[in-house]
């Protein structure tokens, strides 16, 4: 727990900056400004000293794809490791916040600062917005002193990046670290090949849910496309159609292709224990690797950042079952 004397603020868009268009709340620049106004206004805020650089392009959140993970983990290393900074604050919409956080919680292991992600519901300067006390929390959190790694700050929670899930599109607080059932062996030491130094690449993913209806086709299809990864969000504790042969011959043929199978629960507050029923017990010996508690914002994004490092299948269903930084244990 250190306090944060020369901060990076990254501004991705997102609500937080948005302005009104004939077409709607859309991205805008020149929020540095804005945010110095505020804080000239407010000299009771607390502060370190800060310097906001914009994401280009600016995204409204629902549009944010795995290049842009890329290019602000690329970001934030430069920051920190050419120009100096102790710590970076994300701005950043709401749609995939939880997302993001995710992802950067693996594609920035070891990277010895705090990044603490946040946005706002509300427009900041729109009427009753959260956007300040968002934004002015987290400050309050830097100088203070925070610890290193990924976290999420909203509505006056501070949230590890790999527990956090959006809840909620219409009120203030509307993110939670879900109290998902947290198992798994925590990883001793993690290589090289898994640090803030190993650049990724993109992968093909895909996420698939269990519904009544499924079909080995709905399988098929995906991994005629080639993917790479693809997440299960199973019922309860991990079952699925076991009595449908096909659908686990699809399966049992995507870990053959080399493509990585994980599960983890579709329940808010769920957990994988395959054992439990016979249901589980036959997905799993597809081949099926556990997510057990983990969320689908941060298995997806754990599943980036090991296939994005060119892990081979073995070692990639190695780590994932390991806890790497907080997300299982």
């Amino acid at each position: 727990m250190r306090a944060v004397k020369n901060l990076l603020v990254l501004y991705t868009g997102g609500t937080i900056g948005m302005l009104q268009t004939p077409e709607g709340l859309a991205p805008a620049g020149g929020f540095e400004a804005r945010m110095r106004a505020w804080l000239d206004a407010h000299p009771e805020a607390p502060r370190p000293d800060w310097r906001l650089q914009e994401m280009s392009p600016l995204l409204d959140s629902a549009n944010m794809q795995q290049g842009n993970w890329l290019a602000m983990r690329d970001a934030i290393v430069e920051a920190v490791k050419q120009d100096g900074h102790d710590g970076v604050l994300l701005l950043h919409g709401t749609d995939t916040l939880a997302y993001s956080a995710a992802a950067l919680s693996f594609l920035l292991l070891g990277l010895d600062v705090p990044v603490v992600l946040t946005g706002s519901m509300l427009p900041a300067g729109a009427p009753d917005s959260d956007a300040w006390d968002n934004l002015a929390g987290a400050l309050a959190l830097f100088s203070q002193g925070l610890e290193n790694g990924v976290q999420l700050f909203f509505a006056g929670k501070l949230m590890s990046g790999v527990r956090a899930s959006k809840l909620r599109s219409e009120a203030f607080d509307a993110f939670a670290a879900l109290p998902r059932h947290r198992e798994g062996e925590r990883a001793a030491e993690l290589p090289t090949t898994l640090s803030y130094c190993q650049p990724r690449s993109p992968v093909n993913l895909a996420v698939l849910p269990m519904y009544p209806g499924i079909q080995a086709a709905h399988v098929r299809a995906l991994l005629e496309t080639g993917i790479k990864g693809l997440l299960l969000e199973c019922y309860g504790s991990g079952t699925g159609p076991s009595d449908d042969e096909a659908l686990l011959d699809a399966l049992r043929d995507a870990g053959q292709r080399g493509v990585l199978v994980a599960a983890i629960s579709q329940c808010m507050e769920g957990s994988v224990v395959f054992d439990i029923y016979e249901a589980g017990s036959r997905l799993r010996d597809t081949g099926l690797v556990s997510g057990g508690g983990m969320t689908r914002e941060a298995a997806l994004g754990k599943m980036f950042g090991l296939l994005g490092a060119g892990l081979d299948l073995a070692t990639a269903r190695h780590w994932f079952a390991l806890d790497m930084c907080g997300e299982r244990a």
